[in-house]
């Protein structure tokens, strides 16, 4: 059976989509996954055909059959009309940006926002002559007062990156259509599995695939989504950026989105659980989760969203350097390195005091943002406890 299958009657659900899209054995002989195609040249079947380009595929950076069923089980998933793979998630957001923007434009962006995109837009759209005002995150649909006659892109990211703010998109989204603006979003902590945004309105959906999608921590990828009024555009930014992205890379990510909604229903579950037990913990000043009461855009986040990812911080009860250091090095279950998703936990510390613009970040202890893997929780709570030990050792 091929991929995508109808029945006639109501579409199919998660599940199956993620089994079944994008696969076509009866075009492989039979075999269940699609190769990774690998080559720059595509042969023609005749010159008049070449002379037209006139070839289902044209040239191997334009595509090829496995970055196809990737795009055609993401875009159904999304919603969308359709989408372009990147090499990594910062260049996804880049590719969406470049696809909204020209020269003299001014753009809005949530100021919890992935530290690279800030430092894209405060540095080579700067180049460009493209100015970028930073907003609140929380400020909903008040953005429409930030709103210039060259505000042409509204930014989201929800929740934001390290703060973890809900922002209320259906708010901002009415409010960009009334002046008719273009909204996107980086959905990479939710993928569309927990929160559509298409669903809302938003023009451009922006994903680190590196993270849930490929789930292993081996492949760096970006997937952007848009609608149909924005869909040309994206496509001509990302062909004339001469953007690619290796198939054995778009294989392995098409492996991994296989199991993701059984991944990801496992390390939200479990990061709930132990953000429950934090929150509690005489060493834990705050927990920051979208899931618990107080944090920011809480009932937000039950209004609008399916569930929760397994991504999410802490801050601890700790003043120095030393306190953190011991808390992090005696951990043994988590490791200690940059991106999240991956099938393992990770630890890493963050502080936003500096860079911050339209919010101050004012927090009440020391940052940990902690990715939940597919450990068992009790274990992965059992590791933080020795790291709580040697924090209070270190404290004296």
């Amino acid at each position: 059976m091929d991929g995508n299958p109808k029945s006639g009657k109501k579409p199919h659900k998660e599940e199956t989509r993620l089994v079944h899209g994008g696969r076509r054995p009866s075009e492989q002989y039979g075999f269940i996954n699609i190769p990774p195609y690998r080559g720059s040249t595509i042969l023609y079947a005749n010159a008049a055909d070449c002379l037209a380009m006139r070839n289902r595929f044209t040239y191997g950076r334009r595509g090829n059959p496995t970055m196809e069923a990737l795009q055609d089980l993401w875009t159904e998933l999304e919603g969308a009309a359709g989408t372009v793979v990147c090499p990594s998630g910062g260049s996804a957001v880049s590719t969406g940006f470049l696809a909204a923007l020209k020269a003299g434009d001014h753009v809005l962006v949530t100021d919890s926002t992935y530290r690279p995109t800030r430092n894209f837009c405060n540095n080579f759209l700067t180049r460009m002559n493209i100015e970028t005002t930073y907003y609140d995150p929380m400020i909903g649909g008040g953005i429409a007062e930030l709103i210039r006659p060259n505000t042409r892109l509204i930014h989201m990211e929800s929740p934001g990156s390290q703060t973890f703010e809900v922002q209320d998109v259906p708010a901002i989204v009415a409010a960009a259509k009334a002046r008719g603006v273009t909204t996107s979003i980086d959905n990479t902590w939710a993928t569309p599995l927990l929160f559509r945004p298409m669903d809302f309105g938003v023009d451009i959906v922006i994903n680190a695939a590196t993270k849930y999608p490929v789930g292993h921590s081996d492949v760096l990828i970006g997937l952007v989504s848009a609608n149909e009024k924005l869909l040309p555009d994206l496509q001509l930014a990302h062909g004339e950026l001469c953007l690619y992205v290796s198939s054995d890379d778009i294989y392995l990510t098409l492996r991994g989105l296989r199991t993701m909604k059984l991944r990801l229903r496992e390390q939200g579950a479990n990061a709930l659980k132990i953000a429950r037990h934090l929150a509690t913990h005489k060493q834990v000043k705050k927990v920051i989760h979208p899931a618990l009461p107080g944090s920011p855009g809480h009932e937000i986040f039950k209004r609008d969203f399916k569930g929760s990812s397994g991504l999410f911080a802490i801050e601890l009860d700790a003043r120095s350097d030393a306190e953190v250091i011991a808390f992090l090095d005696n951990l043994a279950l988590f490791g200690m390195g940059y991106s999240w998703g991956g099938y393992e936990s990770l630890a890493v510390p963050f502080d936003c005091t500096s860079f911050r613009t339209a919010t101050a970040y004012n927090p009440d202890g020391r940052g940990i943002r902690l990715n939940i893997g597919l450990e068992d929780p009790d274990d992965i709570i059992a590791d933080l406890e020795n790291g709580f030990a040697a924090m209070a050792k270190a404290k004296g």
